[in-house]
C-alpha cells in the first residue's frame, strides 16, 4: 500500500476488495446512512474538481482491466513474475484509487439512486451510443466491430430491464430481483487492431472506458446492496457487471488490439504510469487545492505519487526481459 493518511480515512466508507475477503467485510460494516452522506457531500465539491474525479476513475478502472489482460499475456508468456506486477497494481487501481476517488465523488447512493444511475447509463449504451458505434462502423466497412457494437446494445436493453424490474421491487417492497446475468469469458491474445477506420478505433477506446467504469461502479453499488441487507441485488450487480468486464470490454479489446506481447503492454504502462504521475494528477491536485478541495487535492497528489513507483516497478520488469 503506497497511502499515507487518506487511507485511513476513506477504506472504511466504500471498499470491495476481491482479493480479499477481509477487506470486503470492512466495506459491508460501514451504516446505510454514512455512504448517503458521503453522496450528498459530493455535492460540495468544485465541477472541475468532480470532473477530473470522474476522468481518474474512468482511467483507473480501465487500467485494471488491462493491466489483467497484460498479466494474461505475460503468464502465457513464460513471465509469471511480470505477471504478478501487472496483477498486483491492478488491484491498487480498482481498490486503492478508483475506490477512494468514487467515495469522494459520491458515486454510491441508496440502493434506489444506484439503480437509476445503473438505468441512466444503460439506457443511453443502449438506445445512443451503441446503435450510433455501429452504424458508423458499418458506414466505415468494420462490420465485426459493427457487429460486435449491435449485441452489445441488446445486451444493454436487458440490463436496462433488469435494472428497472429491480427499482420496483426496491421501491414497493413488492415482487422478485432478476437472476444475474452471467458473463461468458473471453480470452483476449495479443494481436493486432482488426478495424481499420480511425473512428472506429476511437469508439471502441471509448467503449473500452465506459465498460471498465461500469463494472467497477457495479461492484461498488453491489457492496452497498450486502451492506443494505439484499443480497439478490448485490448479485444482480456483480453478474452484470462481469458481462461488462469479461464480455464486452475483453470483446471490444480483441478488436482494438489492446494487448499486445509483454514487452510492448509494460512500454505502453510505463507511459501511461508516468503521464499519471507527471501530468495528469498534479495537475488535478493544482486546480483542486485553487478551489479548497483540499482532500481531492490530497487524493490526487498521493496517486500521483503511488503512478510514480507504479512506473518504476513497470520499468524494472521491462529492463529485466532484455
Amino acid at each position: 500500500m503506497f497511502r499515507r493518511s487518506i487511507r485511513t480515512l476513506l477504506v472504511g466508507l466504500c471498499t470491495l476488495t476481491a482479493a480479499s475477503q477481509a477487506a470486503t467485510a470492512m466495506a459491508l460494516a460501514a451504516p446505510a446512512d454514512q455512504h448517503q452522506a458521503t453522496y450528498t457531500a459530493a455535492r460540495d465539491l468544485h465541477p472541475q474538481t468532480l470532473s477530473d474525479l470522474t476522468t481518474a476513475m474512468k482511467g483507473e478502472a480501465f487500467a485494471y482491466a488491462s493491466y489483467n489482460l497484460y498479466g494474461a499475456q505475460a503468464d502465457r508468456e513464460g513471465h509469471p513474475a511480470v505477471d504478478k506486477v501487472f496483477r498486483t497494481t491492478a488491484q491498487t487501481e480498482l481498490n486503492e484509487h478508483l475506490h477512494e476517488a468514487a467515495t469522494l465523488a459520491g458515486v454510491v447512493g441508496t440502493d434506489a439512486a444506484n439503480l437509476r444511475q445503473a438505468i441512466n447509463g444503460e439506457t443511453y449504451e443502449h438506445q445512443v451510443m451503441y446503435r450510433a458505434f455501429a452504424d458508423q462502423a458499418r458506414k466505415d466497412g468494420d462490420l465485426e466491430a459493427a457487429k460486435l457494437f449491435t449485441e452489445i446494445a441488446a445486451d444493454e436493453g436487458r440490463h436496462r430491464d433488469a435494472y428497472r424490474t429491480a427499482l420496483t421491487v426496491v421501491a414497493t417492497g413488492h415482487g422478485t430481483i432478476p437472476a444475474p446475468p452471467k458473463a461468458d469469458m473471453m480470452p483476449v491474445p495479443a494481436g493486432l487492431p482488426k478495424v481499420k477506420a480511425a473512428r472506429t478505433k476511437a469508439n471502441l477506446d471509448t467503449a473500452m472506458h465506459g465498460e471498465a467504469l461500469a463494472h467497477a461502479n457495479y461492484m461498488l453499488f453491489a457492496a452497498h446492496a450486502k451492506q443494505a441487507g439484499n443480497p439478490a441485488l448485490a448479485r444482480l450487480f456483480e453478474g452484470t457487471a462481469g458481462v461488462e468486464l469479461h464480455e464486452h470490454f475483453a470483446g471490444e479489446a480483441v478488436l482494438a488490439g489492446l494487448a499486445r506481447t509483454t514487452k510492448e503492454n509494460l512500454r505502453k504502462a510505463v507511459t501511461g504510469e508516468h503521464h499519471e504521475a507527471t501530468n495528469l494528477y498534479p495537475g488535478f491536485a493544482e486546480r483542486a487545492t485553487a478551489v479548497g478541495d483540499t482532500a481531492a487535492a490530497g487524493f490526487f497528489r498521493d496517486t500521483a505519487a503511488d503512478e510514480a513507483k507504479h512506473a518504476a516497478a513497470f520499468q524494472q520488469a521491462l529492463n529485466q526481459l532484455h
